[in-house]
């Protein structure tokens, strides 16, 4: 790979890492090409993107865009290295645990490091917290969910009382 190539490779990277909030690093060392390809295709229908970079690349990459910001994440860099870019902070992290979940021999791909908004999960037993991690819809439709709760009771004590009031029953205010 030539100097150009490897600068094409960072300018893309640079472009990946600031498109998304959250990225994770995972190695993808010992699966099949079939395997591969399977997970590709398996991220790609779930909108998520997969690049396989040098490691050094990568680390340019993030140094150039904000030394401290990704420094939690160098350590990660070593290995065969797959990045699994996400606007959705868990949905890499539910294909990598459902991928090993289909193919109960592997223990692959194993999350070397995740970058979810501004918090760095290292190490692969991480994997089950980020899993569990709610996505912005699922928290506004819990906060609706409460913001409903007590206009429902409301409306249900009204309608018992209306039905008391109908029956002849005096409601008991």
């Amino acid at each position: 790979m030539n100097k150009d190539q490897k600068n094409e490779v960072i300018e893309l990277l640079k472009g990946k890492f600031s498109q998304y909030n959250n990225f994770y690093i995972t190695n993808t060392e010992s699966l099949t090409v079939e395997q591969v390809n399977h997970l590709r295709k398996v991220c790609f229908d779930k909108k998520v993107e997969m690049k396989v970079a040098k490691n050094t690349l990568i680390r340019k990459a993030l140094e150039s865009l904000n030394n401290e910001k990704y420094a939690g994440v160098y350590d990660a860099l070593h290995g065969v290295t797959a990045l699994m870019f996400s606007d959705s902070p868990k949905e890499p992290a539910l294909i990598i645990s459902n991928f090993r979940k289909e193919n109960a021999k592997l223990e692959k791909p194993v999350l070397k490091a995740a970058f979810v908004g501004e918090e760095v999960y290292m190490g692969d037993n991480q994997l089950a917290t980020l899993t569990k991690i709610k996505t912005r819809n699922e928290l506004i439709g819990e906060v609706i969910g409460l913001l409903q709760s007590p206009a429902k009771r409301v409306i249900a004590a009204l309608l018992e009382k209306a039905k008391k009031e109908e029956e002849g029953v005096p409601a008991a205010e």
